[in-house]
């Protein structure tokens, strides 16, 4: 879309060409999508439907793909959880995401491994696109208007109303035009080769470690300041965490964190005591309550040598920016003029800050850096897993940093 297209209003994209297929929900079924698929060409649109907020866990309810020759295929990932067989049929073609990471997580569960990934989102970033959603690319590089108002369904509804295939379907339908688009956008700005170095880093990025301690990411536990207070919160969110695993329920949906946070403020010691919390007076908080409580009143009585600490388990990264000057000066210095780098760099080649270097990574170089230049920075960004075209770029202006600030 030009400048001078800019006004013009979106053409509502509102059902995919070919139609929306029948959902594939039987082995058969899912052997003639392979067939069609292998004698089809190009790269394959991909996309899939989680139920974030309703079940527990990410799992895929639903996968989309479509290929030119085969049309759309909408997967029953409910009926079908091994698409292993796939993997032969789209061979070493390009799987085109948006948002990959977001997905790619499922479809390994699923069996299927891309041989190579083209993200329409990171390529949006990588362009300096200052809106980056599906359906914000979509009507800038296209017209055309994206309905999302489905993205937060309980997919594992079964079975789909039509209106949600349809918006399912229409997520993959334009993604390969999409492709094309934004990979041109990239020849031009001379930053396919940057896109390429991201997309393999996402698709080969190992899964994330466990969390430790996870129930301190309770919304509002930082209202929580003393130890008492956080063996509640942990005692009942793991209380919880277990119970919404075994009901295969999101762990909002069988209590919310505001109920957890109220009991560790309030400490109640008596069931009508936690009754009596505004946060615990609805019906179905209420109703649970007792058999809540006797969580709570363990949590209660642990020993002083069993409550949690009142910080979370220390990182092995430096400590937060706001102390170095006083820590350790000489890395605040560099973390200073290293930020004022980095803003020209993104100002020059119109990247995000956190697209164009980790921001973990470069204040890990600030505060661990003990000299030896530029060969020095780029082994050290390298091992922090900036890619190469990153590297490239910010290990001179790192270097160049450093030595201002050793020197003012």
């Amino acid at each position: 879309m030009t400048d001078t297209d800019e006004q013009t209003p979106a053409r509502p994209l509102t059902e995919p060409a070919g139609g929306v297929p029948a959902v594939i929900d039987t082995p058969d079924a899912l052997e003639a999508m392979a067939e069609a698929f292998s004698s089809g060409t190009g790269p394959i649109a991909a996309d899939a439907e989680r139920a974030s907020g309703f079940r527990y866990g990410q799992a895929t309810y639903l996968a989309q793909f479509k290929r030119a020759g085969a049309g759309i295929a909408l997967v029953d990932t409910a009926a079908l959880a091994d698409l292993s067989l796939l993997n032969d049929a789209f061979g070493d073609a390009e799987w085109v995401f948006h948002a990959a990471s977001q997905d790619l997580p499922g479809m390994h569960d699923l069996g299927l491994r891309p041989a190579s990934v083209f993200d329409t989102e990171l390529a949006a970033r990588l362009l300096g696109w200052p809106k980056v959603g599906l359906a914000a690319v979509v009507e800038r590089e296209l017209g055309l208007a994206l309905a999302k108002e489905h993205s937060a369904q309980d997919w594992s509804t079964r079975p789909l109303p039509h209106d949600w295939l349809v918006y399912a379907a229409l997520d993959v339908e334009v993604l390969l035009e999409l492709r094309e688009r934004l990979h041109q956008h990239l020849v031009d700005a001379g930053k396919l080769d940057w896109a390429l170095q991201e997309f393999e880093a996402v698709r080969t990025a190992p899964p994330p470690p466990p969390r430790p301690e996870p129930w301190r990411r309770t919304s509002g536990s930082h209202q929580v300041r003393d130890q008492r207070g956080l063996s509640i919160v942990r005692a009942v969110w793991e209380a919880r965490d277990k119970e919404a695993q075994r009901r295969d329920t999101s762990p909002g949906r069988v209590l919310r964190d505001a109920a957890i946070v109220a009991a560790a403020q309030a400490k109640p010691t008596s069931l009508e005591a936690l009754m009596a919390l505004p946060e615990w007076r609805s019906r179905g908080t209420k109703k649970a309550a007792p058999r809540w409580y006797p969580v709570i009143e363990r949590a209660l009585a642990l020993p002083e040598r069993q409550l949690p600490s009142k910080r979370g388990p220390r990182g092995d990264g430096p400590p937060q920016p706001r102390t170095w000057k006083d820590k350790r000066p000489e890395a605040d210095a560099r973390l200073t003029a290293a930020k004022e780098r980095i803003a020209t760099l993104v100002e020059d080649h119109h990247v995000p800050a956190e697209n164009l270097l980790q921001p973990d990574a470069m204040r890990r170089c600030c505060w661990e850096y003990r000299g030896g230049g530029e060969s020095e920075i780029r082994e050290f960004l390298a091992s922090r897993g900036a890619r190469a075209w990153q590297v490239d770029l910010t290990a001179p202006e790192l270097a160049a940093a450093f030595e201002t600030a050793a020197t003012d």
